[in-house]
């Protein structure tokens, strides 16, 4: 009697397998999900190539492929091409789609948080016009991107690409048109919602940037750090960017610069306001500028030719109406006492100019501790004067 009740009892064994049955079952319920989320990024990748060629972008993949088992989802698409029509006021009038041609784009998810991608581009990228050879070709050392609430409402969109490179190409030849250390452009929802009267804030950012072929004043480096709102969107659905430019114009809206830093060499300039968009669908309005250094940059604005050649007096009714054009040209022979560089154009009268000068030109003033002139930068259906005196023609945004 005594030997039975000295049996120990024996223990039940299923907490020994209770842990990796539990293991077992996480892992094939993650594997289900994973699968099942990935089935669906194929309808929702397609779903969406629909609606972007509704709005006159195709997007297609020679190969497209999906992975990242466990915790990512991993698109990628090799030998990519973008096909765009009626994006721009000049493909509107020809016709005539490009075709951006891409060697590699990764898009990477994590399971748990699907609405933020991540984008990476292999290059170089080719840009041809249909059934034409390559027109140019870009490159970058490397190249991404981020979206966050995609695809139905998306929040803020970013790209980065560090050594950008942009060149025309022509009879097997490249010709250099853009040089950068980094490129960066951001744009979020900062008021309104997708559908409901958006209003989008822009930041692009330059480092030790060069534009050949754009205007003399871009070709020397520069960075800048320009920030802007667009007011006047109806909503954000697909639509090809002139359309959208109409609307804003049609609704009265804006594209408010709330700040522009820009430094090259020598030269600095700040600039803050609103332009809006004419009805022929060209840059209107009016940015503050303050510029340190601005005879630094006189020869490639190509001031000194506008002020030896004289001012027209339909130029001077666009900026000063009820001024005679006469006065001020005689005024601006004196400017050279006011800006050092401007083509030694001083004559008689120097403190008569030097008024003119002030009141047309700008007022003098100091930035960041050095001399500086504050002045206005004028839209005026897309000709972009500087002070008095015209220095670009913008083209149509529709």
């Amino acid at each position: 009697m005594s030997d039975f009740a000295s049996t120990p009892r024996r223990r039940s064994r299923w907490p020994l397998y209770a842990m990796p049955v539990f293991v077992l079952v996480l892992a094939v319920g993650w594997s289900g999900f994973w699968f099942y989320v990935r089935s669906r990024a194929d309808d929702v990748l397609d779903g969406w190539r629909a609606r972007e060629a509704s709005a006159g972008r195709d997007y297609d993949c020679g190969r497209r492929s999906i992975g990242g088992f466990p915790f990512r989802l991993e698109v990628r698409c090799e030998d990519a091409s973008i096909t765009l029509s009626s994006q721009t006021a000049e493909q509107l009038a020809t016709k005539t789609p490009i075709t951006a041609r891409l060697t590699d784009i990764l898009v990477v998810a994590q399971i748990y948080d699907p609405r933020l991608i991540i984008a990476e581009f292999t290059g170089p990228v080719t840009f041809a016009d249909l059934g034409q050879q390559p027109s140019f070709s870009a490159n970058w050392r490397l190249g991404q991107a981020s979206v966050a609430g995609w695809p139905g409402a998306p929040q803020r969109v970013s790209l980065a690409f560090d050594n950008p490179a942009l060149d025309r190409l022509a009879g097997g030849q490249a010709t250099e048109l853009l040089r950068a250390d980094h490129l960066e452009l951001h744009s979020r929802l900062a008021e309104g919602s997708v559908a409901d009267n958006p209003v989008i804030e822009t930041v692009l950012q330059l480092t030790k940037a060069s534009l050949k072929g754009v205007h003399p004043v871009l070709e020397a480096p520069f960075s800048a750090d320009i920030r802007a709102q667009i007011r006047g969107l109806k909503d954000l659905s697909p639509k090809p960017w002139p359309v959208r430019f109409r609307e804003i114009q049609a609704a009265g809206g804006r594209i408010e610069i709330t700040q522009s830093r820009v430094e090259q060499g020598e030269v600095l300039s700040l600039a803050a306001g609103t332009l809006g968009i004419s009805a022929n669908g060209r840059l209107d309005g009016q940015l503050e500028m303050t510029v340190a250094g601005l005879d630094k940059i006189i020869p490639a604005l190509g001031l000194d030719r506008a002020v030896d050649q004289g001012m027209s007096q339909s130029a001077v009714d666009k900026m000063a109406p009820g001024v005679s054009a006469r006065d001020v040209n005689n005024a601006l022979g004196a400017l050279d006492k006011m800006i050092p560089g401007l083509g030694n154009l001083a004559r008689k009268n120097v403190n008569a100019g030097l008024a003119v000068g002030i009141n047309m030109l700008g007022q003098q003033t100091t930035l960041e501790g050095r001399k500086a002139i504050a002045l206005p930068l004028r839209f005026v259906d897309g000709a972009v004067f500087l002070g008095p005196l015209q220095v670009a023609q913008l083209p149509p945004l529709y």
